[in-house]
């Protein structure tokens, strides 16, 4: 159990915790669950053909409009 553990802490902070800095619990706490929200929604896993945990079939792709905004 413990290296399931180690592998969760380690794919969380890779993906999610090394990117930001974190100012107390509450912001914690929306970090990991928009992260969660992200990897059984959207992200793939090898294990289901690429589909995420909650998915019957593949989500449409995440588009930033933000980052294509005219000014």
């Amino acid at each position: 159990m413990n290296a399931h553990c180690e592998r969760v802490i380690g794919t969380l902070r890779r993906e999610a915790l090394d990117h930001l800095l974190i100012w107390d619990e509450t912001h914690a706490g929306h970090v990991l669950d928009a992260y969660a929200r992200h990897y059984n929604r959207h992200r793939p896993h090898q294990a289901r053909g690429q589909l995420p945990p909650l998915a019957q079939e593949h989500p449409a792709p995440v588009i930033d409009l933000t980052a294509h905004r005219l000014l």
